[in-house]
């Protein structure tokens, strides 16, 4: 099973990432928004999205803020603290300002404060997945904290460029699971 630990998908999953070019993170990201569209989402109010890391390879986001915005919704997007790994989440508008943080984050500077019960849908970002719908982050732990704060039917939704591991060894009781994670290829949903 140690193949299946944390550390190592972390690491496994970091360096798949580095092999993509640009183009290809373009290519996958606009197939998983693609993937996105007929999921039964899309009545909802407050949908919650994080903007890409550009040197952590994330999945391209714009191209599912584009689906939202022509869909009138309410995007809702965060601002990080590394004191206490809570986040801020702010109400995304035309006068938004966005700045990269230290940490290659883009965030908003300020803006409309959202309380989390309001968020309908959360798009995560994540490393790796498995069968069952636990996901990796980057360790720090921030949406795991944040997800604990939404209303239990909040829609979890998580974005990968890859396909799902068979199980990860180690999760624990704070690790909470997605309703669905979307790929280039194919939609899984953990909500049967």
């Amino acid at each position: 099973m140690e193949a299946t630990s944390k550390k190592n998908l972390r690491k496994k999953y970091k360096q798949l990432r580095a092999e993509l070019t640009d183009s290809d993170i373009e290519e996958l990201s606009i197939k998983i928004a693609n993937n996105l569209v007929p999921l039964e989402i899309w009545d909802k109010e407050f949908y919650h999205l994080f903007l890409s890391i550009k040197k952590q390879k994330e999945v391209e986001t714009e191209f599912i803020l584009n689906i939202l915005l022509g869909k009138d919704k309410n995007v809702v997007i965060s601002k990080s603290n590394f004191n206490d790994l809570e986040m801020e989440h702010y109400l995304l508008t035309d006068t938004t300002k966005i700045r990269i943080n230290n940490y290659g984050i883009p965030e908003p500077v300020d803006g409309i404060s959202i309380d989390v019960h309001k968020l309908d849908v959360v798009f995560i970002p994540l490393l790796a997945f498995d069968s069952i719908g636990n996901r990796i982050g980057y360790g720090k732990g921030f949406y795991d904290v944040f997800l604990k704060k939404c209303n239990p039917d909040v829609i979890k939704i998580g974005v990968s460029f890859f396909e799902a591991e068979e199980n990860i060894s180690d999760t624990s009781d704070n690790d909470i699971p997605l309703n669905f994670c979307v790929t280039p290829t194919k939609v899984y949903n953990f909500n049967t």
